[in-house]
């Protein structure tokens, strides 16, 4: 299931070009314009993520955010700035905000702020597998046997390492420096490039499309997100 993000932000171009972007990436996406509205929903919805605004109309971001931690919500709070608003930066962070963007932003920033701090909150919900099935695929990590279709794949050692590596942070978009930590741990000669070649070579062999793939899909300018 994709992640269910709160945008709070009384522009409404603003509203709508974010809106636009993340619903684009696959998340689902609720809006309120002001800040009462705003802790409403916050405090009585599940959410996976809150994007605030600092400078809101009824109650500012900031005291959004004061009064969410004074009623023990710990989702995630990624604040919106103006870029001189150092103080504010500092306070929402003092405040239990999570992370921040400065205005004006760039989309991949954006979006790479937030895949961190969902990725974050999920590491210790979601638990390495050890079996995993998707589509008509089925991947025993345990000894490295893997099914499409009743019929046995062949993987590679690091395919088999990536495939487990994104579905073990499935949902969430995982950046190209984080898998060359985490599966390649930096080893000389390993670009980004190695790591689009081996996505190409999983999907050739997993998706029943390799050009419009249903599993391991493509954030431009990011990483890579697999979805069940």
């Amino acid at each position: 299931m994709s992640a269910r993000i709160l945008l709070v932000e009384d522009e409404p171009g603003l509203v709508l070009t974010l809106s636009d972007l993340l619903t684009a990436e696959g998340y689902q996406v609720e809006t309120a314009m002001d800040g009462p509205t705003g802790l409403a929903r916050a405090a009585a919805e599940p959410f996976d993520l809150i994007v605030l605004d600092v400078m809101l109309p009824g109650k500012s971001g900031l005291d959004v955010c004061r009064e969410l931690r004074h009623q023990g919500k710990d989702t995630p709070v990624l604040m919106l700035t103006a870029k001189t608003q150092l103080v504010d930066r500092v306070v929402g962070l003092k405040i239990g905000a999570d992370d921040y963007v400065t205005k004006p932003f760039e989309a991949p920033e954006l979006l790479a702020r937030i895949e961190a701090l969902l990725r974050r909150s999920k590491r210790e919900k979601l638990a390495p597998v050890g079996r995993f099935e998707f589509g008509d695929v089925e991947v025993n990590f345990e000894n490295g046997h893997v099914r499409k279709a009743g019929l046995p794949i062949s993987l590679a050692g690091k395919e088999l390492e990536l495939l487990r590596y994104l579905i073990d942070h499935r949902g969430t978009v995982v950046s190209r420096d984080e898998l060359l930590e985490g599966v390649w741990e930096y080893q000389p000669g390993v670009s980004s490039r190695t790591i689009d070649v081996h996505v190409a070579w999983l999907r050739q062999k997993l998706e029943d499309n390799a050009q419009t793939p249903k599993h391991i899909h493509t954030v431009r300018g990011v990483g890579y997100r697999f979805s069940p």
